[in-house]
This record gives structure tokens, C-alpha cells and sequence, in this order.
């Protein structure tokens, strides 16, 4: 086991470069099982996540080329076999966003319950009643869920999601494409990696329309065929380089993002007092020598405030003036950080779903852990400001999502470093 050692030493300064969204090339990736043909899949981060999402694609029997950096390359001529391996399946959540392409092409799959970031209970029960309102049968166990399409394949319908899962609303899309007839997904994700997933999937011969509304039109066609398409950048990488620069109190440009993904983390940023502004080159930072000062901020689906940054923010808030108030909606289990910044002296409180953080506090380094993804970013943030040594345990929930990290820190003027725990 390894973990990350950071100290305070100052505004960061400098640029970075955002690397291909977790969130999109997962999807991405699940969706060459749709076709014979081959895929290539360019800007692909080198993140743990990426390397099982390989080797799921290659337990179903396809062929997984990755030689070149940043790029896969996937044929998927001949699918051996529906059912999820478990250890496999228990390292990520993300793997059931292969159901629906297994179910598409093959009429059967087979699913172990799914591992991943213990911020909440996270259930798939969106994803099964799109594929039952597809015409797919469903039988659950224990551990695992097995669905198998009716006779005549799957066929259109309308489905109603009674939230906008981002995973559910993935898994319809890529199992109507191949249906018989029209499918419409009503209170759909809105999410960039939600459009991302429909070029690909429009690239390869679908008929996707409205993809980043509410409402998806999908028109089922026969077959589809191999494609090349580039991943989106990673919208919450780009959230974590801007309050790196904001809680340092330096300046940074954080290239190759797109400020249109990052709206409300630039909104809120500028609320505090940073100075934002959007360069040809992507994102410049600025928080040298000014009065930072609180705000509130409510978590929402895309495109409102995003559960994913979170936990980053709010460890940049307990530097800021001011108390502020953090209101969680999106999952119920993601303050899990707010003990391990309290080691370091934030004295934020909780009650249900809300955090209130005082501001103004001078951190100091503590031994903590990455309790999740975002979370150990989080604990990054803080030990960038923090006196002392900070001493991030469990770093391999960091590495599943963000590629480089500690190199790309070094490269902006970050005292971190990446030690074995032996």
C-alpha cells in the first residue's frame, strides 16, 4: 500500500492540463461490446478504474489493444461470455454500465452486484426498469441480477426515470439503440458525459437525438459499426487544478477545460471572491492577494452544483472568511471526509444531509484518509495549506479517478510526493 505525503509550501503557479474524463471513457469504453467492428478510443486516461473496465471488456472476449498511449482500441467481434466476473465487478461501480450493451447484442447478461466508493447506497433499480420497460425479463439474487431480453429482442418504449441517474440513463441509451421501434428516456442525466456517450454512439450508426435534455429520442436500428471518437475532458479534474490554485492562493491556468462543463464551480468560485476567466486555452485562476469569503453551496444534478467536487470545496472553505453551509441532496453518505478534515483542525459540524464550516481556520497535518475518490483529493487540497506534514492513506481511491496526480502537482509547484507505506 502506498500513500501521499504533502506539505504547505505556497500559492501554486503555473499550468495543467486536464486529462479524459473517468466519467465519460467508462461508457465509452462499454460501448464497443455493441458492434463486431472495431472502436478506437483516443484521450484515454491512465487511471485504475480504465485498466478493469480492460479487463471486463476483455473477460466478455473482447480484443483490448492499448499499446499506444492514450489510445484503445477495441473489437468486440465475438462476445464469449454475459456474465460479469465478480472480483472484477467488485472493484468499480462503473461495471454495470456493461448490461446494456450485453443486452443489446446478446439478449442475456449476467451481473454481479458492483463494488466502488462507499458515499451511498447508489441502487441499479433505475437500470432494471428500463431494461423490464424495454421488454427485458428480470431475475434478482443475493449477488448477483440476471436479465434477459423477450423473444423477439427488446423493443421501444417510453421510460420514466423517478431520478436522472446518470448510470441508468447509460445503460438505457446504449441497450435502446439496438431495439425494435423508438424509445424515449424522460427526466434523462443531462450530464456532458451523458452527449459524449451519444456521438460515439451516433458515430457508430445510432439515432440519438436531444441527448444533454430531459428527453432522449432513441430510434433502434439493426446493427452498428466500429468508430473513432476522442473522450470529453475531465470537468472534475478541471474543479480540483481551480481550487488548488484558490485554496493555495495562487494562480493557475487549467488547460484543455471546458468552462461550459464547469459553470456552477466557476459561479461559486468567483461568489468566494477568485477571479475566474475563460482563455483560449481553457480556465486562468486567480486568487493571489485577495479577500476570500464565504458561501453555500447545494449539491444537484447536472447542471447544478456537482456532488463530485463536493468534498474539494468544502476543504477549500474552511480557509475562506466566513462560515458557510454545504447541502448535500445527491447521495447520503458523503460527508465521510468531514472527520478526516476535522483531524486537521476545520471544526466543521454536520447534522442529516448539511455541513456547516466555520472559515477562517489555520489547518495543520494530520495522518488522514481517502474515504473515497473525491474525498482524497479533498485531503490533498488541505494538506496544500496545512502546517506540518499531511499523510494521505488509502490513496488507490485517488488513483482510480485522476490521472497523474501527484506528477501533475509537482508540475505547478506542489511539495507531494508518493511513498510506499513498507
Amino acid at each position: 500500500m502506498s500513500k501521499i505525503l504533502v506539505n504547505s509550501n505556497g500559492p501554486l503557479h503555473g499550468e495543467v492540463s486536464v486529462s479524459g474524463a473517468k466519467n465519460a471513457v467508462l461508457p465509452l469504453l462499454a460501448a464497443t461490446l455493441l458492434t463486431e467492428e472495431q472502436c478506437i478510443i483516443e484521450s484515454v486516461p491512465d487511471l485504475a478504474d480504465v485498466k478493469v473496465m480492460k479487463k471486463m471488456l476483455a473477460n466478455y472476449g473482447a480484443k483490448v489493444d492499448d499499446s499506444e498511449e492514450g489510445i484503445v482500441k477495441v473489437t468486440a467481434d465475438t462476445i464469449t461470455t454475459v456474465e460479469g466476473n465478480p472480483e472484477l465487478v467488485q472493484e468499480m461501480r462503473a461495471s454495470t454500465v456493461a448490461m446494456g450493451p450485453l443486452l443489446a447484442r446478446c439478449g442475456h447478461v449476467v451481473m454481479p452486484m458492483p463494488g466502488g466508493c462507499t458515499i451511498g447506497k447508489r441502487p441499479i433499480d433505475l437500470h432494471l426498469k428500463g431494461f423490464k420497460a424495454l421488454g427485458a425479463t428480470v431475475v434478482e439474487s443475493e449477488d448477483k441480477v440476471e436479465i434477459t431480453a423477450g423473444e423477439g429482442g427488446l423493443v421501444g418504449d417510453v421510460i420514466y426515470l423517478d431520478f436522472p441517474s446518470v448510470g441508468a440513463t447509460e445503460n438505457i441509451l446504449m441497450a435502446a439503440v439496438l431495439a425494435k421501434g423508438t424509445t424515449i428516456i424522460e427526466n434523462a442525466a443531462k450530464e456532458p458525459e451523458i452527449i459524449d456517450l451519444a456521438n460515439l454512439l451516433n458515430k457508430m450508426g445510432a439515432k440519438i437525438k436531444s441527448a444533454g435534455t430531459d428527453m432522449i429520442r432513441i430510434e433502434g436500428v439493426s446493427r452498428l459499426s466500429g468508430a473513432v471518437h476522442e473522450v470529453i475532458p475531465d470537468r472534475i479534474e478541471a474543479g480540483t487544478f481551480m481550487l488548488a490554485a484558490a485554496i493555495t492562493r495562487g494562480d493557475l491556468l487549467v488547460k484543455n477545460a471546458l468552462p461550459g462543463h464547469v459553470r456552477p464551480i466557476i459561479a461559486k468560485l468567483k461568489e468566494c471572491g477568485v477571479k475566474v476567466e475563460t482563455v483560449e486555452e481553457g480556465i486562468y485562476v486567480d486568487a493571489r492577494e485577495r479577500e476570500l469569503n464565504a458561501t453555500d453551496i447545494k449539491t444537484l444534478p447536472y447542471p447544478g452544483f456537482p456532488t463530485d467536487i463536493q468534498s474539494p470545496f468544502m476543504a477549500f472553505l474552511t480557509t475562506v472568511n466566513g462560515k458557510s453551509t454545504v447541502r448535500e441532496t445527491v447521495f447520503e453518505n458523503r460527508f465521510m471526509h468531514v472527520v478526516e478534515l476535522n483531524r486537521m483542525g476545520a471544526d466543521i459540524t454536520t447534522e442529516n444531509r448539511e455541513a456547516i464550516i466555520p472559515g477562517g481556520k489555520k489547518l495543520r497535518g494530520a495522518k488522514v484518509r481517502a474515504t473515497d475518490l473525491r474525498a482524497g483529493a479533498a485531503m490533498v487540497l488541505a494538506g496544500l495549506v496545512a502546517t506540518g506534514t499531511t499523510e494521505v492513506s488509502e490513496i488507490y481511491h485517488i488513483e482510480r479517478g485522476y490521472e497523474n496526480f501527484v506528477g501533475k502537482f509537482k508540475s505547478i509547484g506542489a511539495d507531494i510526493m508518493k511513498v510506499s507505506e513498507d
